[in-house]
This record gives C-alpha cells, sequence and structure tokens, in this order.
C-alpha cells in the first residue's frame, strides 16, 4: 500500500492537518467505525460564566479533539492531537483531563508520529510500571481490543452486557447526555445491572436530574432488565413537569396515577405520594398490586418526605422492598433523624453546585446583601404599646428573626419592597424575580407593596406581580406563565414555600431573601431556583438580594458553591439615582417545610397523609395540614422609624472566606496566573502579530473589558489598562500615544497614499482602539474609502498584502514604543 503522506513535511502542518492526515487514517485502519464510534471536536464543558456588575460573559473551554465509543452511551478513550512540532507525547496531561470527565481508561496523545497509550486498566496489575507507552500509528488498538480490556478493567459479568450495552435514547436532534450525566447514567445501569438495589444520585439542581432518570428508565426498560418502573414525587408539577417533558417518549407505556388506582395494563407509572396512601387504610392505593409489581422506583427529591425512618410516605418504597430504588436530590438530607444515606448508602454519583457553575452549565450569582437597622438592633415596644389591631404588644426585643413572623413592622415591608423595585428599575423591570417570604400573610403584603410602587408596570398589565402560594389558586394558575420564558407575565412571584423546590424557571434573574433561612438544605434549594443558564433568553446570571443575612450559609463547609461576588449595600444606597451599586469598588437544622406556611400558623414539618377527596393526588400544598399547629401571636404596628446602615463591600473568594475585592483586584489576580511579570506580559503582546488576540485570550480568562473601562476609563488602550491596574504603571490614553507617534515624524518614510492611511489608522486608534487598526475591512469605509478601493490602497499605497501587513506591524511598534 503506498502512503500518500510520506512526501509531507509534517513539521509544516497544523493541528487539524495532522488529525486528517495521520490520526483519523490510524484509528480507521484500526476498525473503529467513523459512523457510530467516533466523535470529534467533542465538548465537555460550557465555559465559566464571569459576572461583574451587570456584565457576564463565558470563558472558552477546549473540546476533546477524539472520543471513541464502543456504543453512544459507553466511551472508551479519548485522543488528543497536537501539531508534529511538539514532542509526541505533548497533549496527554490535557487528554487525561478529558478521560476523567467522561471516566474512561484508555488515552491517547498524538503528534501524527505515533500515540502515547496510558492505560488505566493496568493500575494494581504488575503491568502497572508500564503506565504509558509509545505505540506506531499503525499498532492502533482496534474497538474489540479495548472493549474486551474495559469489560475486565469493569468486572462485567455475561448477564451484565445486554443491559450495559443498551443505548440511551436519541431523539435525532443531535443532543447527546453531558459528561456528567452520562456518568450518573452509566454508573447507575451498571450498579442495578450488578444486583445492587439501593442508589443515591446527588446532582445539583438545574443539571438534570429528570431527564437522567430518564435515560436511566429507558435502558433498563428497553433491555427489559426491569419491566415496571414507578416514579415518586410529592408535588403535582414535579410529576406534570416530568411526564409532559423529558419522559414523553415513553408515549402509550406511561400513565399518571390518578384516582388511587394502579393500573397494570401500563408500564411506567407516575405518581405522587398523596394518591397512593393515606392515613386510612381504604387510601392505601399502592396496595392493589403486589409487592414485586414494580422492580424499580425513581424517587425525586428524596430528602424530602420518605427521606425519614417514621415517615407515612416510607412504607410505600418499604412495600417494594424488592425494587430497585433510586434517589435523586440536589440536597441530601444529613439529621440526627433524617438521613438518605442511611436508606440509600453513600451517593453512587455526585455533581455538585460548584462544579457545575465551573464548567458553564449552571448560572453564577453576585450577592446583594442588605442590612436594615431594626434587624441587627431589634425593635422594643413602648410600655403598654398596642398593635393596629388593639392587641398590646408583649414587651420585649423583636429582631430580624421575629419580623415577618410574629411582629410585622409595616415600614421594614415597605423598604424592602422599594428596594426590589428601585434595583429592577436600574437592572431589568421585566427580569422574573422571586421573593422568598416568611409565610403567606407575608407574600400577601409584599405583593400588596410591591404592586403600589409598580403602578405603570401594574397598568399594562395587573399580573406584573403575583402571589403565587398554596393557598391561592389565581396564582398557583399563573406558576406555569411564570415559569415559562415565552410568557412575560407573572414578573414577579411573591411566596412562601411553594417555589422553594422543583420549580424549573429558567429565566428567574433575581432571588430575593426576605425569609429565615437555617437550613442549608432549604438554603440551597432556594438558590437553585436562580441556577440555570438559558442562553436564548440571554439568562446567564443572576443576582441574589439577601435582606436576612441567609446568604451567611455560603461560607458554612457544606456549602460547595462559591458565589461571584457579595455587595454589602443598604437600602437608602438602592433608592439614591447617583449610586450605581454594581459599578462601585465592589465584589464580590431545621426540617424543611412541607408546603406553604400557613396564616398565623408555624408548621411542624411532617408528612401529609391527609385528605385528597377526589383520589387523584390533584390536592397541592394548601391542602397539606403538616401535623400539629400551634397559635403564634402574631402583632403589626406602623409609624416605626426604619433606616440605613453603613454600607460594605465583600467577596466570597475560593477558600470561601470574606475578602473585599473590586474587579481591578480580579483582574490582577487573573493577569497573576498567566504573567509572572510586567516584563513578561510586554513581551507577549510585543511578539503577538495581532494584539487583538491577546485581548481575546484575556477576555477569554474572564477580563471583561467593558466592565474594567468602566473603573478605569474608557479612553484607555487595553494594553494601558493592565499596565496601570496590574503593574501600577502612569496611565496613557489612546490619544496620547497617538500624539507620541505623530511627534516622532515616524510616517515620512512611506509614500503619500500609505501615509494618509495611517495617518487615517492612527486617528481611528485614539478613537476606538488597536482592533480597528488589524481589521483589514476597515479600509472600505469613510475615509479610506475617498483614497482608493481596498485593493488599490494594498497594492499601490503598499505595494502588496505582506508589506501592508509589515507596516501595519510597524505602526504598532511605534504606538507601544514606550513598552519596549
Amino acid at each position: 500500500m503506498v502512503n500518500h503522506n510520506a512526501s509531507i513535511n509534517k513539521a509544516k502542518l497544523t493541528e487539524t492537518d495532522i488529525i486528517t492526515k495521520f490520526i483519523m487514517p490510524a484509528v480507521k485502519n484500526a476498525g473503529w467505525d467513523d459512523m457510530t464510534q467516533i466523535r470529534q471536536e467533542v465538548k465537555l464543558r460550557d465555559g465559566k460564566v464571569i459576572v461583574r456588575g451587570q456584565m457576564g460573559m463565558r470563558t472558552t473551554v477546549k473540546s476533546a479533539d477524539i472520543v471513541l465509543y464502543h456504543k453512544p452511551s459507553m466511551p472508551l478513550a479519548v485522543i488528543e492531537a497536537k501539531a508534529n512540532k511538539h514532542e509526541v507525547g505533548k497533549g496527554i496531561q490535557q487528554a487525561l483531563d478529558y478521560a476523567h470527565l467522561l471516566d474512561v481508561p484508555f488515552v491517547f496523545a498524538s503528534n501524527g508520529d505515533g500515540f502515547i497509550f496510558h492505560d488505566k486498566t493496568k493500575l494494581g496489575t504488575p503491568e502497572a510500571h508500564n503506565l504509558e507507552s509509545e505505540i506506531r500509528l499503525e499498532d492502533f488498538p482496534s474497538p474489540e481490543e479495548l472493549w474486551a480490556k474495559y469489560c475486565i478493567w469493569k468486572g462485567y459479568t455475561a448477564a451484565q452486557l445486554p443491559i450495559i450495552n443498551e443505548a440511551y435514547y436519541d431523539d435525532g436532534t443531535g443532543k447527546h447526555p453531558r459528561y456528567y450525566q452520562l456518568q450518573a447514567i452509566n454508573k447507575t445501569v451498571e450498579a442495578i445491572s450488578s444486583g445492587k438495589d439501593r442508589v443515591l444520585l446527588v446532582m445539583a439542581t438545574g443539571t438534570g436530574k429528570t431527564y437522567t432518570a430518564f435515560q436511566i428508565i429507558w435502558r433498563l426498560w428497553k433491555s427489559r432488565a426491569k419491566k415496571r418502573i414507578l416514579f415518586l414525587a410529592d408535588r403535582n408539577i414535579l410529576v406534570d413537569q416530568t411526564r409532559i417533558n423529558d419522559f414523553q417518549p415513553f408515549g402509550t407505556s406511561m400513565t399518571k396515577i390518578t384516582g388511587r388506582t394502579v393500573d397494570p395494563a401500563y408500564e411506567i407509572h407516575l405518581a405522587l405520594y398523596q394518591a397512593l396512601t393515606g392515613p386510612d387504610e381504604s387510601q392505601k392505593a399502592f396496595k392493589q398490586v403486589a409487592p414485586d409489581f414494580f422492580d424499580l422506583i425513581i424517587i425525586d427529591e428524596c430528602h424530602r418526605g420518605s427521606a425519614s425512618d417514621d415517615s407515612a410516605w416510607r412504607e410505600i418504597l418499604e412495600y417494594f422492598s424488592s425494587a430497585a430504588q433510586v434517589g435523586l436530590t440536589a440536597t441530601p438530607k444529613e439529621t440526627d433523624e433524617v438521613s438518605n444515606s442511611d436508606y440509600f448508602g453513600d451517593p453512587l454519583y455526585t455533581y455538585s453546585l460548584k462544579e457545575g457553575i465551573d464548567d458553564g452549565f449552571l448560572a453564577p450569582y453576585k450577592v446583594v446583601r442588605v442590612d436594615i437597622d431594626v434587624d441587627l438592633q431589634g425593635w422594643r415596644p413602648t410600655k403598654g404599646q398596642i398593635d393596629n389591631n388593639g392587641e398590646v404588644i408583649e414587651d420585649r426585643i423583636y429582631n430580624q428573626k421575629d419580623f415577618d413572623r410574629t411582629m410585622v413592622i409595616d415600614e421594614r415591608t415597605q423598604l424592602v419592597a422599594e428596594t426590589i423595585t428601585n434595583y429592577l428599575k436600574r437592572t431589568d423591570p421585566m427580569g422574573k424575580t422571586i421573593v422568598f417570604c416568611n409565610d403567606i400573610d407575608h407574600a400577601e403584603r409584599m405583593r400588596r407593596a410591591l404592586a403600589n410602587l409598580n403602578p405603570e408596570q401594574m397598568a399594562k398589565n395587573d399580573k406584573y406581580v403575583m402571589k403565587i402560594t398554596g393557598d391561592d389558586e389565581l396564582g398557583k394558575a399563573q406558576l406555569d406563565n411564570f415559569i415559562n420564558p415565552k410568557k412575560a407575565y407573572p414578573v414577579i412571584a411573591t411566596t412562601s414555600e411553594l417555589m422553594t423546590t422543583g420549580v424549573d424557571a429558567k429565566t428567574c434573574k433575581l432571588v430575593v431573601l426576605d425569609q429565615n433561612i437555617q437550613s442549608m438544605t432549604k438554603f440551597k434549594q432556594i438558590i437553585g431556583r436562580g441556577t440555570r443558564i438559558d442562553d436564548k433568553y440571554n439568562k446567564l446570571w443572576f443576582t441574589i438580594l439577601d435582606f436576612k443575612k441567609a446568604t451567611e450559609l455560603f461560607a458554612d463547609e457544606r456549602f460547595d458553591g462559591t458565589p461571584e461576588k457579595i455587595i454589602k449595600v443598604t437600602p437608602e444606597d438602592i433608592e439614591d439615582e447617583d449610586v450605581d451599586i454594581d459599578a462601585a469598588d465592589d465584589e464580590p437544622n431545621e426540617e424543611d417545610v412541607l408546603g406553604d406556611i400557613q396564616d398565623e400558623q408555624q408548621v411542624e414539618g411532617q408528612d401529609n397523609t391527609k385528605n385528597d377527596p377526589q383520589g387523584d393526588g390533584s390536592f397541592d400544598e394548601s391542602e397539606w395540614d403538616e401535623g400539629e399547629t400551634r397559635k403564634v401571636n402574631k402583632y403589626r404596628v406602623s409609624g416605626v422609624i426604619v433606616s440605613k446602615v453603613a454600607e460594605r463591600v465583600q467577596y466570597y473568594d475560593s477558600d470561601g472566606k470574606l475578602v473585599t475585592e473590586s474587579f481591578k483586584d480580579y483582574t490582577r489576580k487573573t493577569m497573576a496566573k498567566q504573567f509572572s511579570s510586567l516584563d513578561e506580559f510586554v513581551r507577549r503582546w510585543n511578539d503577538a502579530d495581532r494584539k487583538q488576540a491577546v485581548i481575546d485570550e484575556l477576555a477569554q480568562e474572564g477580563i471583561i473589558w467593558s466592565a474594567l473601562e468602566e473603573e478605569v476609563g474608557k479612553d484607555m488602550d487595553p494594553f494601558d489598562m493592565i499596565c496601570h491596574v496590574v503593574y501600577d504603571q502612569p496611565p496613557l490614553t489612546r490619544a496620547e500615544r497617538a500624539s507620541n507617534v505623530k511627534k516622532r515624524n515616524y510616517f515620512t518614510k512611506y509614500s503619500d497614499t500609505a501615509q494618509a492611511v495611517l495617518e487615517n489608522l492612527l486617528v481611528k486608534y485614539a478613537d476606538v482602539g488597536v482592533q480597528e487598526i488589524e481589521n483589514l475591512q476597515v479600509l472600505k469605509v469613510q475615509p479610506f474609502n475617498d483614497i482608493g478601493s481596498l485593493s488599490d490602497i494594498i497594492k499601490k499605497g503598499f505595494g502588496g498584502k505582506p508589506q501592508y501587513e509589515q507596516a501595519i506591524s510597524e505602526l504598532e511598534a511605534e504606538i507601544y514604543q514606550i513598552a519596549q
């Protein structure tokens, strides 16, 4: 066979050429199917979103050059390519990173001469000393060879293989499970096929738990390893979203259990706990079928309800104890009374909020902390003072935990509402907002205050502000519209418990915390309402407006997602139109209550197993009578002076501690990771053929130039902004640099045409920046088109494109001469 590549000078080939001419032929010659087993440019991450002020941008991430698969659901190997000028193993560390994400043991790096083969299956064997070896192009292993080694490494039995080999559902749109979803799916299918019957998956809110569950069920169901499946949840919206969206491909094989009847004609059953059980024996619909009827049960949000040993809902799981049971949660509960791991075992797979934010799959957040004086200092009634209802107020100091639970101060409610309104007016008045209140009464008063403060918006649509709580049928009916990105209204939802979990509000841009939150589980769930990203609707990040110090929980070691920044301000600062809370020198347990806290009641937090008169599970949280309730006195007063406290700006550092940091500080830290000194940065800048390439590289690392301009000055070049901010060099404006070039009388060596072009380019630089000099298309517009056409300018003015590019390079050298 003639080697057509023999005469090619590899050293001059690009990385893409190396892949096309050498790596891919070697892989295909080894027997890999180009259509089903090879994927190129596999993007594993989306790129972390960096947020500063009101701006957010994604960092750029690299894709894995080649991923090899046994089946679409089973990645086996990663290949990372480099140009031939590099050593053959140059890409191995990068490939190992991708292999870790995909959980594959076979890792290859190549420069076109051969492969470095890193084989994790050798670890723990006598061959471990030969973990990495160099092999020829023609010796690339076949699919059968790697699959056989993989099966031995995994310890698969013959009985497992038909289940393992079942592919995930492909909708034909090119959508693939993300790397972490694929890990969760594969690990669960492996575990259940090996006989494990209790599995816990911990995946942060917004990372696709239900989609992951669907793919697990699909593979086990299609392989007939599991024939009857039950999906359990404790809220109607969770069941309905699942049935309509992710589970839709099950079609006529799927049913939602209603009327307290389990229909054996269906194989996929979705159900509310409430539809399957109740305190009376006649309500225990799950007993209509035999204990072995279901062989797989998926429990959504398993940190609630059935997590407790003495839960009435737990009896469903215990009745079907022979079934494999998979618990899904973003927040596993571990207390003295409740333990998910006791029942399911340690998590089989965990994908955290921090990982999701770092990968760019979840939205980062900034935090505005607002301290109100009565919250910090407390408020005490005068002797014998009566409230608005004529009741004598108990004489004690009321503090932050009391407000809107046992003590209502109207002026405080008004101040919170004003702060929310001012923030929205300054940012995005139509930005979807959830206001978490202490109870239904608080949610109603907050709705009224917000409505009164936004008469123009209410005139456009009276659903601008809606109370969405379990007791309000009109409000609950608007929940679907609130979470639908295509629906503009409602914009602001006031709530207490109904929206803490399971509400997929992709475009929520503002989460307001005016609720006492002590539970880490609940805090994570609430924060999760904003963590979804929706690129289509430009939702890349969100803001947390905290009135109750709840965000102090970010510093708790149990919280793994570091916020982008904390801003501590006062309501009056936000009110003041001259103060920009985003552009200042800024950077940044109790049981979960099931259902809304009822008016003037303190919920004790037990499972509801009560009335469902229709027997269809159609009732919702407002009908939950959470065990015993006790009357709580609630006073309401007016005329209290509520004022601001001092402003403080804070940022959560990567170690979870609070530091004060501006965007200038962030830029310094980012640059320190890229360049060890000013000399190194200047050298990189001057050596770059295109300065814009350096600017783009730094933007990809999270330096938002527009945000830096706001702090430093819009008339400065990116080079000077960095030199001034990071290396304390005297600042030079673009106009000053252009003036220095003119003073040196530098243009006289060029022809008249070339001089005119270069002088005008210098003007463009002074006005806009270096990108204008490097953009060839600028020669098509004024004033250059008065000099001649683009081709005439380059040919007649400079003698050709190489000469023009050389002149541009010399012009840039003159502009930045002070740095040389």
